[in-house]
């Protein structure tokens, strides 16, 4: 199933319920799925892989921790410093 950015345009208070509902997709029915999103707390949480694309490209890819903990690139540094 893809998502694109499926709480950009929700309440607070509906974004929890929504990533709930995707996270038991995700375990429970163990649905792939690609999503994009800013959520990068729910995305380390549930992410078996991760994509940085900047300028159209990707700019980098691995697991969660490789992604937030080993950036390769200062793009990817900047981008996880605002986020998280």
């Amino acid at each position: 199933m893809l998502f694109d950015e499926p709480t950009s345009a929700l309440d607070p208070e509906l974004i929890g319920e929504v990533l709930a509902v995707m996270k038991s997709l995700a375990t429970d029915l163990h649905m792939t799925m690609m999503v994009v999103t800013h959520e990068m707390g729910f995305a380390r949480e549930v992410a078996n892989r991760m994509m940085f694309f900047h300028e159209g490209v990707i700019l980098e890819q691995g697991t969660p921790d490789e992604m937030i903990n080993n950036t390769k690139y200062p793009e990817t540094t900047k981008f996880f410093e605002a986020v998280l």
